[in-house]
């Protein structure tokens, strides 16, 4: 029986292509002091107008620990606003500021160059999505049900 090489694993590319992809935002991003999570919730605000931070975490697949310095680094810098919701104050919204819109735009802009380097036909780029949409919701399932304690 032939040893399975890094190459012929799915997990494996699915970890390469993502490195690569980011890797190569983040080159993109670097000429406005962004990282790639703080771009997506750029984008994740763009696109909602507005979000609780739980709601932006589930969006992003991040965990409040996680998120929580990518939303003060923004909102220290101007590009965000955090405010407790009125009548539940337990409740944290944020939106995008006009200068994090302003951002958006000019992002948007510098990333253009990006899509072309997948190599995929746009029609391609759909069924790809089906795809690793299905993966990430069936390895999530899988996680939760390793995770959760075996019946008695």
């Amino acid at each position: 029986m032939a040893k399975e090489s890094l190459d012929d694993m799915l997990c494996f590319s699915l970890y390469a292509a993502s490195r690569a992809v980011t890797q190569a935002y983040r080159a993109v991003l670097a000429d406005f002091d962004l990282t790639y999570p703080q771009f997506l919730v750029v984008i994740s605000l763009d696109h909602a107008g507005e979000l609780s931070v739980g709601e932006l975490g589930a969006a992003m697949q991040l965990d409040s620990g996680t998120l929580s310095p990518l939303v003060q680094r923004l909102e220290s810098r101007g590009f965000l606003t955090r405010e407790r919701r009125v009548g539940n104050e337990r409740v944290v919204v944020v939106a995008l500021t006009e200068a994090g819109r302003a951002l958006r735009r000019d992002v948007s802009l510098a990333v253009e160059c990006l899509p072309e380097a997948y190599g995929i036909k746009r029609d391609e780029i759909v069924g790809l999505l089906d795809q690793l949409h299905r993966i990430t919701v069936n390895m999530g399932e899988l996680t939760t049900s390793l995770r959760s304690p075996a019946p008695a």
